[in-house]
């Protein structure tokens, strides 16, 4: 019979799965009716009386419920907003949980970010200068057109992060995997990558001049009208691949031919397009 009171609760309150609040509720709801349960049990009521009468004890509870769950949701809509137009230059918000979080025009230089979840937050015209994101969690973020110089991004969950015309020299990548990342029209002359495999990661239009991505991975990367001159992709992989040069002008394909692509692998597609650039791809494993 504890079964059916449990299924029953799971019942009402699986719409609000998450919500720190509502699930405290339902833990305190959960031990109050099976002492209830108990004392109608007590009383020499048969189990499916005494079931119908515990939950009858407690009314409208999924009123109750929503209106706890909307309570909760409101407050911490509150709470992210007020994090904008904000000076929170060396902050401290390792291991905070901020979805959708709000970060505009706030100073946040130096902050920590370590372990943090801030699944779709946008720090839109913020200073974010030698902030820490180690392990953090940034999926869905958007830190386009911001200054992130020295920034660190270790391990950090990178998946539909928007980059697009920040400033990130001096920004270190290691070990992270970047899934579906945007990277347009950024500088990354200056950038450190080691460690990393690129999902589906654009580079469009981004200056990579001089950049080494030996050992690393690609796949369905786009390097399309990128800056290439004397990049190094010794021993990495590259699947299905994109580089595209301008039919308007020349430098591109001459910058292809400074690439290195000693011990690459890469597959045939991938392989056709850069020879088509006259690549130098004499010591390149084609699978």
């Amino acid at each position: 019979m504890n079964e059916k009171l449990t299924n029953y609760l799971n019942g009402v309150f699986a719409p609000y799965d998450g919500v720190k609040s509502v699930s405290e509720l339902k833990a305190d709801l959960h031990s109050d009716l099976q002492e209830r349960f108990r004392e109608l049990k007590a009383e020499g009521k048969d189990d499916e009386t005494a079931l119908e009468m515990t939950i009858d004890s407690i009314g409208d509870i999924e009123q109750t419920v929503l209106e706890v769950a909307n309570l909760s949701r409101s407050l911490e809509r509150q709470v992210l907003t007020n994090l904008s137009a904000s000076n929170l230059t060396g902050s401290d918000f390792a291991g905070v949980t901020a979805h959708k979080g709000k970060f505009t025009a706030s100073a946040l230089r130096g902050s920590d970010f370590t372990n943090a979840d801030l699944t779709g937050s946008s720090f839109k015209s913020s200073d974010v200068r030698d902030a820490r994101f180690d392990g953090a969690n940034l999926t869905d973020c958007n830190l386009s057109t911001l200054d992130l110089a020295n920034a660190s991004f270790n391990k950090s969950i990178l998946v539909r992060t928007n980059f697009s015309k920040s400033w990130l020299a001096g920004a270190t990548f290691t070990g992270v995997h970047l899934t579906d990342v945007n990277l347009t029209m950024t500088a990354l002359t200056k950038t450190v990558f080691e460690n990393c495999v690129f999902d589906g990661v654009d580079f469009t239009s981004s200056d990579l001049s001089g950049q080494r991505f030996d050992g690393q991975i690609f796949v369905g990367v786009k390097f399309d009208k990128a800056g290439l001159k004397e990049v190094s992709f010794k021993g990495a992989t590259l699947k299905n691949v994109s580089f595209q040069g301008s039919l308007l002008t020349k430098k591109y394909y001459r910058a292809i031919k400074t690439v290195c692509f000693d011990g690459a692998t890469m597959d045939k597609l991938t392989f056709a397009a850069l020879k088509g650039m006259d690549a130098n791809l004499s010591k390149v494993t084609v699978i």
